[in-house]
């Protein structure tokens, strides 16, 4: 690479996209050719075990061009570790990130450089609208808006995670040795002043998402835990309401007892009611109280983001 120009990285995170690979790889590299020609890049493919052709067709990428570099993990580290990781592993001054399946719109690269040529060391996509699935673009964003109000720091709506970091933002990165990363959090609280620029999400060019209910719930509990207090607050509060409605409850029918009014105090409906009642409660914060739980426990024992297998053009 040449070293009297800047050195502009790509990182693409790929799982299972051999309909997508060769072709984002193209796009790229003609977006980086024709608009950004004063510049020298690379690209870097972070894979997360794909389990069709994928990797073959990185591979001759790779052998074919030496500006192209890949990470194999040795299995898959979830949707959060991998991106994560290969944007450590980049050595640009700049690090654009973007996914495989075309639904970040590479010909945006060049506002990003050309936004962080004016001094913004972290510059960012975020969608104004989606020609995806609308009822989860909905949920989405109705969840932004809830973790925003429910956070100390102020989450970014409708971000991803497409966006442009300069290289000192990168360095925070690798220093910050978090086992469970949630980069659109640590963004929201530790980046720098940022640009965002806004965008219509297009439609995945080719395949099928990765992402279901299960993964955005994932996502979700993450962000809670990593960034709220509300779950074990809601809890607290909710349990002494209930515990002083439970006492007055108690009171009015012990009174209702001893002044014999038994037409009140007859009966096993509201007992069984208020056991069903208080047990479907307890089981739901439970289930909140080990996610937090959990989130510490991977914290605590401080495993690697990822295991590589295998690198692809770093000796170059």
């Amino acid at each position: 690479m040449s070293e009297s120009r800047k050195v502009i990285s790509i990182m693409i995170p790929t799982y299972n996209e051999e309909e997508n690979v060769r072709q984002i790889y193209e796009a790229v590299t003609r977006e980086l050719q024709t608009n950004l020609s004063r510049y020298d890049y690379e690209i870097l493919f972070i894979d997360n075990h794909s389990q069709d052709r994928t990797r073959e067709y990185l591979r001759q990428i790779c052998a074919g061009d030496k500006k192209v570099r890949a990470i194999f993990n040795a299995k898959n580290f979830g949707q959060f570790n991998s991106p994560y990781y290969g944007l450590t592993q980049t050595s640009g001054a700049c690090t654009i990130s973007l996914c495989a399946d075309f639904q970040d719109p590479v010909e945006m690269i060049p506002q990003f450089v050309e936004e962080w040529e004016k001094g913004y060391k972290i510059v960012i996509g975020k969608k104004t609208s989606s020609r995806e699935n609308g009822l989860v673009y909905f949920l989405r964003g109705c969840y932004y808006k809830i973790i925003r109000k429910m956070s100390d720091v102020e989450m970014i709506e409708q971000f991803t995670g497409f966006g442009l970091y300069d290289q000192s933002f990168i360095k925070t990165l690798r220093e910050l040795h978090d086992p469970t990363p949630f980069i659109r959090g640590i963004v929201a609280e530790l980046g720098p002043e940022r640009k965002e620029i806004p965008y219509e999400q297009p439609q995945r060019r080719a395949g099928h998402t990765h992402n279901n209910w299960y993964t955005l719930f994932d996502a979700a509990m993450l962000s809670f835990t990593s960034y709220t207090k509300v779950g074990m607050r809601l809890a607290e509060f909710f349990g002494f309401g209930v515990a002083l409605v439970s006492f007055l409850i108690g009171m009015f029918y012990l009174i209702a007892k001893l002044v014999a009014w038994d037409h009140f105090a007859a009966g096993y409906a509201p007992m069984m009611i208020a056991v069903f009642f208080m047990g479907g409660v307890q089981l739901a914060f439970l289930g909140f109280l080990g996610e937090y739980i959990m989130a510490m426990n991977t914290r605590i024992m401080n495993r690697p983001l990822v295991v590589e297998e295998e690198r692809l053009n770093f000796d170059e």
